[in-house]
């Protein structure tokens, strides 16, 4: 694959990719193509022919024509890739996100448009990695936030149905790898044991030092980790015993939500945590000194192999009829 430039700054991004719509299609196939263009319908790996003109090729295996959008997140959208490249680098790089109406004003597309542009971009910031987080003598926080308005600004008889509280609130649960400085962040439907201690089972190798407060749902995780609780009823520190990691990253993820994002469905939250998660995963250390372009490149290197359709989106694909 042909070497390519990588823009350092948001100015050289929209610079670089406005112009020649032949350069963002270059740009885009050397990111996704490490080895070479590869057939999205039969996988062939063969000299395919490119049609420059339509700037899409032609697989000589399977004779099918697919463009660089093709099996990606940006599958069968109208919008040039200058557009889909200056939407990718803000997300990324924009420590509390950036909203649909900004999108929609800098780069003279409806805020609709902007929203489901801002959506596939999310999807191809998840991480399926799967790995586990810990091992024997690494440090793992684990916590839950609670996502939701206000109790005393909920309308009267909304307020009488959940009873205040936590109650009608998304819960969400993380874990902190002090080691790696990684943080897994998921949606959950509940707080009941068998809910939160069976992601940790899942994401935690065994023998791993877990510090967590003091939820009745952690109380069995002695059995199979190095168990630890802070009580914040009367500390919030002991030792090396705290989840102010994970504190540290509801704080940015909150921040983005109340003031970029303002009002944010429970269906769509896992999209916004993901994007969070993928931020926060990919920040500057000393250990790990990433730059934007950094976060720009590794997120176009995560495009193919998702699909996000308008009526997945919206929850308008279920095919029952009532």
């Amino acid at each position: 694959m042909k070497h390519v430039n990588v823009p350092k700054t948001l100015l050289e991004c929209s610079r670089y990719f406005a112009g020649d719509p032949a350069i963002a299609v270059e740009f885009l196939a050397a990111m996704r193509w490490k080895d070479g263009v590869e057939c999205p319908h039969c996988g062939s790996k063969a000299a395919h022919s490119y049609l420059k003109t339509r700037r899409i090729w032609k697989c000589r295996e399977c004779k099918k024509q697919f463009s660089v959008k093709a099996g990606t997140v940006f599958e069968d959208s109208p919008i040039p890739l200058d557009k889909w490249m200056m939407v990718v680098w803000l997300v990324v790089n924009c420590k509390n996100g950036v909203g649909s109406w900004e999108i929609h004003r800098d780069l003279k597309v409806t805020q609709k448009t902007a929203w489901f542009m801002l959506h596939r971009v999310r999807l191809a910031l998840k991480n399926n990695s799967g790995f586990l987080l810990g091992g024997e003598g690494t440090e793992v926080e684990v916590d839950e936030s609670f996502v939701g308005g206000k109790v005393h600004n909920m309308h009267k008889e909304r307020r009488q149905k959940f009873g205040g509280g936590i109650t009608g609130k998304t819960v969400v649960q993380g874990m902190l790898d002090r080691n790696l400085r990684e943080v897994r962040a998921t949606v959950v439907p509940n707080t009941k044991r068998e809910t939160l201690q069976d992601l940790v089972l899942r994401n935690i190798r065994h023998g791993s030092r877990v510090y967590s407060d003091q939820v009745v749902a952690y109380d069995k995780l002695g059995e199979r980790f190095v168990h630890d609780v802070v009580n914040h009823s009367e500390e919030y520190v002991r030792g090396r015993v705290h989840t102010n990691g994970l504190e540290n990253f509801w704080s940015l993820m909150k921040r983005g939500l109340k003031g970029t994002y303002v009002c944010v469905e429970p269906f769509h939250l896992e999209r916004y945590v993901d994007e969070q998660v993928f931020r926060y995963n990919n920040r500057a250390t000393k250990d790990n000194p990433l730059n934007d372009s950094d976060r720009f490149v590794l997120a176009l290197s995560q495009i193919a192999g998702k699909r996000l359709t308008y009526k997945e989106l919206t929850g308008n694909d279920d095919p029952r009829p009532f």
